[in-house]
């Protein structure tokens, strides 16, 4: 029996997810039958580029659409608590010891993160390092390289809603 996997999300992440669900059934699914019956009436299929690049375009919106609906219908969405630990769904300001430099990462679910953005994944190097540590500890990093550094956590609370 297969195991059912549940995806843990923002409210925010979930919302996301359904936007982007509605533009692709909305916006790119017409855009690609528009697409097809254009490479179709082009004549003989057999060779036809656009005919099968239309086609490979709409097995991925398809497959893009499976994906989302698949996450939003297994989804746990992440209720912060009031507590001042480091878990899901939390803003951690950390300073790096050895360089002094001071970021803030959101700690969200794997399928949210987004490095750039400042989100990163409980289940990455320094999400599990941080996980239920409180203010003030210092914790040591290990990368998936191996490399290794220690950052002290200097503030924790809820995530913002945008």
């Amino acid at each position: 029996m297969a195991v059912k996997q549940s995806f843990q999300l923002t409210q925010e992440g979930v919302d996301n997810l359904k936007t982007e669900l509605a533009f692709l059934k909305d916006v790119k699914r017409e855009e690609n039958l528009e697409a097809l019956k254009e490479a179709r009436a082009q004549g003989d299929l057999s060779e036809n580029a656009d005919y099968d690049a239309a086609r490979n375009e709409q097995a991925r919106i398809e497959s893009r659409i499976a994906e989302i609906e698949n996450i939003i219908k297994n989804v746990k969405i992440i209720k912060t608590t009031s507590e001042d630990i480091v878990n899901i769904g939390k803003a951690v300001q950390v300073r790096f010891v050895t360089t002094g430099e001071i970021k803030k990462f959101d700690l969200v679910g794997s399928i949210e993160a987004d490095p750039k953005a400042g989100k990163i994944s409980i289940e990455s190097p320094i999400g599990k390092a941080m996980l239920n540590k409180a203010e003030g500890d210092t914790v040591e990093v290990k990368t998936e390289t191996g490399r290794v550094f220690s950052i002290e956590i200097l503030d924790i609370k809820n995530m913002e809603s945008k």
